[in-house]
């Protein structure tokens, strides 16, 4: 079922995208050199319990899933785009770090994600980054009243191609609410005209991941939660919490 917030509650959504924003941006300036990934998930824990906000990744487990996710934030590196536990592993010099968290504050969800180097890229990875960023500008851009699902798909879709980057229409963006993952999905490609007309009121996740090079082809580890590239691509993930209004879209995961 797809719910409509009113102004007061996409506001509500906005406090619980600021601590979101804050806990990514914390993350951030956390990654460096031999840092480890559970350290950054601490990061982030601290971040949300400061601002009286709890971790929707924190016990999740959804039906792909064989075990609850156990961090609060997702940390990928490299050809990991999507779903990377925190663990151990101690960052590296040009390695590509994708930090995916989410907050749950006074009832209502905010999701977001962002890409980038831990000190100098490595060659391609800059650009890479610019395609999903870019890819994530322009489905925000059509994220519009009256427009259609498949419209912000398409959007998506057509960056990945024009940029030579590989994109896959599964764990793509999703409604977002009272819980992390609602109704409708928000596939990272598509036709234009399709799907459900959106209304001001409407909040969604719109969140695309690619990898480098033409191909969408991925893998899952043993692990059943890291998604990684098949051939050891590098891939990148953004995403932003975006309330369609009367006015356009409105970006609630903000600082």
């Amino acid at each position: 079922m797809v719910e409509l917030k009113t102004r007061g509650e996409v506001e509500a959504m906005r406090a619980a995208g600021k601590v979101v924003a804050d806990a990514l941006a914390a993350v951030r300036a956390a990654a460096a050199p031999g840092v480890r990934l559970d350290e950054l998930d601490a990061v982030a824990r601290e971040v949300l319990a400061a601002a009286g906000a709890t971790s929707p990744f924190l016990g999740y487990r959804p039906r792909f899933a064989p075990t609850p996710f156990p961090g609060a934030v997702c940390t990928s590196v490299d050809d990991a785009v999507l779903h990377g536990i925190p663990g151990p592993y101690a960052l590296r010099p040009g390695d590509l770090l994708s930090v995916d968290c989410g907050a749950l504050l006074d009832g209502w969800a905010g999701d977001s994600a962002t890409t980038f180097s831990v000190g100098e890229p490595r060659p391609g990875h800059t650009e890479l980054v610019a395609a999903t960023r870019d890819a994530l500008a322009a489905g925000i851009a059509a994220a519009v009243p009256g427009a259609r699902i498949g419209d912000v798909s398409a959007a998506i879709g057509a960056v990945a191609r024009e940029r030579g980057c590989g994109v896959s229409t599964d764990f793509g963006g999703h409604g977002i609410g009272r819980t992390m993952h609602e109704d409708p999905a928000v596939p990272n490609d598509g036709r234009p005209g399709r799907g459900l007309v959106l209304r001001p009121g409407l909040v969604v996740a719109i969140e695309p991941w690619f990898f480098a090079g033409g191909r969408g082809d991925h893998a899952v580890d043993a692990d059943g939660w890291t998604l990684r590239s098949a051939d050891g691509r590098p891939g990148a993930h953004e995403e932003h919490t975006v309330a369609v209004t009367e006015d356009g879209p409105v970006v609630l995961t903000l600082p």
